[in-house]
């Protein structure tokens, strides 16, 4: 039974086990600790497992990397890993610097060294394939004795690696439990009467929110029944025009011949083939926002659907 884990990257759920596949018997719970993952020796912090959550989780038959647990993390090896966190930063630049160097158009995002310094990992983003033969030259000269990881990940996987909060005022979806970035698409949020404007749509990464498509489905059911924007409508006031729709409370503003806006209930509306004399703001499907604000071109949508490079799934 799985006693103790660790989040790794991304927050993923690793258990940790004692010579390959023994029993724990120390007292781990939010301890810091030495484990082996396949880059080498890493620090994390051990937390304790809910019973019922190990019990579901041996059930499941998932293929999750287990953790060979090391040891507790002493007073020195503290001062070690303190010194590690300053050789990161110093790292960093040194391999920033080389990159000017030679020119290559890639943005470092971060420098990760094992415990053991047998290896440094460099994170980076680049809109297109890297040449880095130079590169790895010089570095091989700088970092010695050490094997030397140059990854290329997506703006979503920086953004997942970095974390952060989103507008939401919670950390990020792929920093937490997001495992796949799914496709997502400036429809997602037309259906859902969101605002497109990119300031509203998208996130840290630069690309679409990830959240759009959680609740898409439920705006699709809602969205059944309802007359479209632009549509005539008979309503219990009149005719008049549908000039957006308000899909959780299942009403819909209609606007009349004389300028007044009035919300009604799906169910007391009646489409009809009319013609009505009222101007509406198509694109305004919910009077909640207002792209007044920020101009858009079809260029800044395109960039925020462009899913190429945006994830690898290699971190």
């Amino acid at each position: 039974m799985i006693k103790y884990a660790v989040n790794y990257l991304k927050n993923t759920f690793h258990p940790i086990v004692k010579n390959g596949n023994g029993d724990i018997q120390e007292d781990l719970d939010g301890k810091l600790i030495l484990v082996r993952t396949e880059k080498g020796e890493e620090v994390m912090k051990a937390f304790l497992v809910n019973s019922e959550i190990a019990s579901l989780f041996e059930k499941s038959n998932k293929e999750i990397e287990k953790f060979e647990f090391l040891r507790v993390m002493t007073q020195e090896d503290m001062m070690i890993y303190e010194e590690l966190k300053k050789e990161e930063v110093t790292s960093f630049f040194k391999c920033k610097e080389l990159v000017q160097k030679h020119n290559l158009v890639m943005n470092l995002v971060q420098c990760r060294l094992t415990f053991d310094r047998r290896k440094i990992s460099f994170y980076y983003t680049a809109p297109e394939r890297v040449d880095f033969r130079e590169l790895l030259k010089d570095l091989t000269q700088v970092f010695k004795r050490m094997r030397i990881d140059l990854r290329h990940i997506g703006v979503r996987d920086e953004s997942s690696i970095m974390d952060g909060t989103g507008i939401c005022g919670k950390p990020f979806c792929c920093s937490s439990y997001l495992r796949k970035f799914e496709s997502i698409n400036v429809k997602l949020a037309k259906d859902q009467g969101m605002p497109i404007t990119p300031s509203k749509i998208s996130g840290t990464c630069g690309r679409l929110l990830c959240c759009l498509t959680y609740e898409y489905e439920n705006y699709i059911e809602a969205a059944k029944g309802m007359p479209p924007v632009g549509s005539a409508v008979m309503t219990p006031s009149g005719l008049g025009k549908v000039c957006f729709i308000q899909f959780l409370n299942n009403s819909v503003a209609v606007k009349f011949e004389d300028g007044k806006i009035k919300e009604f209930k799906k169910e007391d509306l009646e489409m009809v083939d009319a013609d009505v004399n009222v101007d509406i703001e198509v694109n305004r499907v919910n009077s909640n926002y207002s792209t007044d604000d920020e101009k858009v071109d079809a260029r800044q949508l395109k960039q925020l659907e462009d899913d190429k490079n945006s994830s690898t799934g290699n971190v």
